[in-house]
């Protein structure tokens, strides 16, 4: 289930499927996956906050498919 929401989310957010890769797989904070990135920690921080919110849904069956 994870690995097919992963895939929605990268479908319309690729960055922010990245931000997800990078902080939970990778084990990367904000201010490396940023640097990583190229982007602010701002930028990551709203990525993350959205990908969390996309996610939760799509894992209790709320998102869109």
């Amino acid at each position: 289930a994870m690995n097919q929401a992963m895939e929605r989310l990268a479908s319309f957010d690729p960055r922010g499927a990245r931000v997800v890769e990078l902080r939970v797989f990778g084990g990367l904070s904000v201010s490396e996956a940023a640097h990583l990135l190229g982007v602010s920690k701002r930028t990551v921080d709203g990525d993350w906050a959205v990908a969390k919110r996309y996610l939760a849904r799509a894992l209790t069956g709320e998102a869109p498919s």
